[in-house]
Parts: structure tokens; sequence; C-alpha cells
């Protein structure tokens, strides 16, 4: 609904909250460079300290990927990904948001997602709702997908959870070295070579 983040962003701070973020996705079929201008500029207005904007991913099994399939819709293009990034990152900067992960901007330490910082950095996390995943002390875990399916275990008393995976030392390594390159701080090279 046209100007409903704005005012979802004034609602949550009329509601005490302190931190509010603003989730956006470019690269959508149809959308032109001034589209995203305009709804960067939008949410920049709403007034959130925090803004993620994520490039649209074609999942397989949903509507929008067999649209694309059969021709109905062009695949988003990485190169106009990457050109609508740099005007996000342009945009956020000059309105006083830093960046600090790949798709995340906040306008101070305080607002960064504590919450995804947990991802990024190996913590641990618990998922809550269709598809959510959690992570305890290198096991983690994730929910059935479909909502119907994740309401009908709830209700019958079951777990939602789908499946689980108990990660090898190496596994963790690996995972911290790609989590933390989204990072701003990156990932500490003297660590490259630790076994």
């Amino acid at each position: 609904t046209p100007g409903r983040p704005a005012r979802a962003v004034s609602e949550a701070r009329e509601a005490g909250f302190e931190h509010v973020n603003l989730d956006l996705i470019y690269s959508t079929p149809g959308e032109s460079d001034d589209d995203w201008r305009a709804s960067l500029a939008a949410a920049i207005e709403a007034g959130p300290d925090h803004v993620s904007a994520y490039s649209l991913i074609v999942e397989d099994g949903t509507r929008l990927a067999a649209r694309i399939r059969r021709g109905e819709l062009p695949m988003p293009d990485d190169d106009v990904a990457a050109d609508r990034y740099l005007i996000a990152d342009g945009m956020l900067a000059e309105a006083g948001f830093q960046w600090y992960e790949v798709s995340n901007w906040a306008t101070s330490e305080a607002a960064r997602c504590r919450h995804n910082l947990l991802y990024w950095t190996g913590g641990d996390w618990w998922g809550v709702g269709p598809g959510a995943h959690s992570h305890i002390g290198g096991t983690r875990w994730w929910n059935v997908k479909h909502p119907a399916a994740y309401a009908q275990r709830l209700t019958s008393g079951v777990s939602p959870a789908h499946a689980r995976e108990v990660l090898t030392p190496q596994d963790r390594a690996v995972e911290r070295l790609m989590l933390e390159l989204r990072l701003s701080e990156g990932f500490p090279l003297g660590e490259l070579d630790r076994p």
C-alpha cells in the first residue's frame, strides 16, 4: 500500500521503539532506476535509523519463477542490480546512514541490527515462524516452510522443525569466513592461515 511504510515507521516510533528498520527489495521486474531512487527517498523521508536493501532473488517454485520461465517477465539482471546497489549506497550515505553489512545501513552503531549480527558472527539464535532457521552451539535447524504445515504442526503439538545439521569445526570456520566478509570490519587476515 503506497505510504504504508512511512506510516509504519511513525507508528513504531509512537509506540516507543527506539530503533526502526525498513526493508527494501530492488531489481524487481519493471522497476527503473528512477523508481528505485523514489523508493529510497521515501524510505529515508520516513525516518528509520536502519535500512536493509536486498536484490530480488527468484526462488524456485514461486509464481515469479514460473512467469520468468514462461517468458512473461525478464529475469533480474545482475548488472542492473549492481547499479541499484550503488544508488542505494550513495543515497543512504548522503542521508547519514553508514554501511556495515552487504545489505544493511544504520545511522549509528546502536541502530545496527543485533539479531542479524548474530548470524554474521556465528552467534546463537532462535528462529520463529515458517521456514525460520535457528542455531545453537553449532547445531542448526529449520522449520517447515509452508505456513499451513507450520500451523498444523503447532496445533497438533508437534515441533515445526523440518531438519537439522550439526556443523563440524571446518564448517563453522568456512561459514565464519564467508559471513564476516559481508561485514564492513571484514575477516581478520591473520586468521586465514589458522587450521
